[in-house]
């Protein structure tokens, strides 16, 4: 990454969507610009989880506007990141692939385990260095992130289905402040976030920090009252729910600091902020100055470069979970990469790097069953929660566990994506070449892609010296068969 780069992240929240927009430099990132608008997606959720259309339609537009400030920007200099109502949305690819072609760029839905470790990962990175153990809390739209870590790394994560807009909804209908409806939003939050407290117990931590949307919102108001900068106090809290109390209404609220965009979910917002207070027996808490949408910037830094990409991390963690037999899995994931890297175009580096992850992982399934295990792999792969990984990458790589045997026309997979199928014929080929679980010959084995045709030719007298691997190359052949893609094996 040279500096002066230009790297924006876009975060899809249930409440606002956000533009980052940073510069590099001498490895810290500057804000360039920022860019937020209230689209409160969170709200179009219906009883059945679709979202409707207007809240579709909201996204879109403002992922369209966000597009027009990124045009010029590469791939690798952006991303965007989904949160709960989009992990929550049973019609959330509708969303997601026309919100990435409007905004021109992928939109990766990540985990609440996921959008934890962003957080944090923004949150210590706008921080002064300090040894400090430290409690970080984002009360989003529809979900509340609690991690707890020192410096900059995050040695707790979780993330609970209670948030500003969807405990408006629930409690505040029509906006109205009552004593009774705060009681059973704020008794009704510590139900959810309860678990909680057998890892984030006060004596865990040193100081408290809240992130983003309702924290920044509380810490304005408080500080217009007369209160310490950045500082929320259980006396704050308190005073506040007595001024709503007293409006009885949002739309009668008049309070210095109270935006706008935050008045129709203000009094979600502080029942679950107070639910914490009490839950976690906080005193006060600093409003802090980063979010998710600067851990997602640092994320695409520690991604340039195969030794600070967490996921390679995640992968050798879940190889040891598993029992993978790691010498065999190497193999596989040398093989696959070899064979890749000699028909990919130029630039396919990231792909490789993903083959070699779903290589590494191709047997990730045999603890549970031996015969099924592409099966039960591909099953693990999409329900983990996998550090440094978004859901959709999760699911690739589990389409190619479970693509590696069998026929290739009975997957339910995008076949028409050719960087797909070539990383799918890869692991298939490194599955068959290393089927006796030693290394194979490979001496002047050579793959090419022409059109829609892969050609795999072998020096002569490789298949008399390697009958079953030539059997099962030609197998393979027939396996590719009525898909958009032939496979010609010349083995002389």
């Amino acid at each position: 990454m040279h500096n002066g780069t230009l790297l924006a992240a876009v975060d899809l929240g249930s409440n606002s969507f956000r533009l980052e927009i940073g510069r590099y430099e001498h490895g810290h990132i500057q804000r360039v610009e920022y860019l937020k608008e209230t689209v409160r997606q969170g709200n179009g959720l219906d009883e059945n989880r679709n979202l409707s259309t207007e809240a579709m339609q909201r996204g879109w537009d403002c992922l369209a506007r966000f597009g027009e400030r990124l045009a010029g920007f590469s791939r690798t200099q952006v991303r965007a990141v989904a949160t709960q109502t989009l992990r929550e949305a049973r019609n959330r690819e509708e969303f997601i692939a026309r919100g990435s072609q409007v905004l021109g760029y992928p939109i990766d839905v990540v985990s609440g385990p996921e959008e934890a470790r962003l957080i944090y990962q923004g949150v210590a990175r706008l921080l002064p260095q300090s040894d400090e153990r430290r409690l970080v809390v984002d009360i989003g739209g529809r979900s509340t992130e609690l991690i707890l870590g020192q410096q900059f790394t995050p040695h707790a994560v979780a993330s609970f289905r209670v948030g500003s807009v969807a405990w408006s909804t629930r409690y505040f209908a029509n906006g109205a402040f009552t004593p009774q409806a705060f009681m059973a939003a704020e008794i009704a939050a510590k139900a959810v976030l309860d678990e909680a407290l057998a890892t984030f117990r006060p004596d865990g931590w040193d100081v408290a920090y809240g992130s983003s949307g309702t924290a920044g919102a509380v810490g304005d108001i408080l500080t217009a009252a007369g209160g310490p900068e950045g500082l929320i106090t259980r006396e704050g809290l308190d005073w506040l729910q007595e001024r709503l109390l007293r409006a009885q209404s949002a739309d009668r609220i008049r309070l210095d600091g109270l935006k706008d965009e935050r008045r129709a979910v203000i009094g979600g917002g502080i029942s679950v902020l107070r639910a914490v207070f009490d839950l976690l027996q906080i005193e006060q808490m600093q409003v802090a100055q980063g979010a998710l949408r600067q851990g997602a910037l640092y994320d695409l830094l520690d991604r340039e470069q195969p030794g600070t990409d967490l996921r390679s991390t995640t992968v050798h963690g879940l190889m040891q979970r598993f029992g993978v037999e790691v010498e065999h899995a190497e193999r596989v994931a040398r093989i696959a990469c070899q064979l890749f890297d000699q028909a990919a175009p130029a630039g396919s580096e990231r792909a490789s790097r993903k083959l070699d992850w779903a290589a590494r992982l191709h047997e990730i399934g045999c603890r549970i069953s031996h015969s099924d295990y592409h099966r039960h792999g591909a099953y693990i792969l999409d329900h983990t929660d996998a550090a440094g990984f978004a859901m959709p990458e999760l699911h690739r790589l589990g389409q190619l566990v479970l693509g590696q045997r069998g026929k290739v026309r009975k997957l339910d997979v995008d076949l028409t994506d050719a960087g797909f199928a070539l990383q799918l014929l890869c692991l298939r080929l490194a599955v068959a070449l290393c089927h006796a679980r030693r290394d194979p010959d490979t001496e002047g084995l050579q793959l090419q892609l022409k059109g829609n045709r892969f050609l795999l030719a072998a020096r002569r007298g490789w298949a008399a010296g390697y009958p079953q691997s030539a059997h099962l190359l030609r197998e393979e052949m027939l396996a590719w068969q009525k898909t958009p893609w032939e496979l010609v094996a010349e083995l002389p």
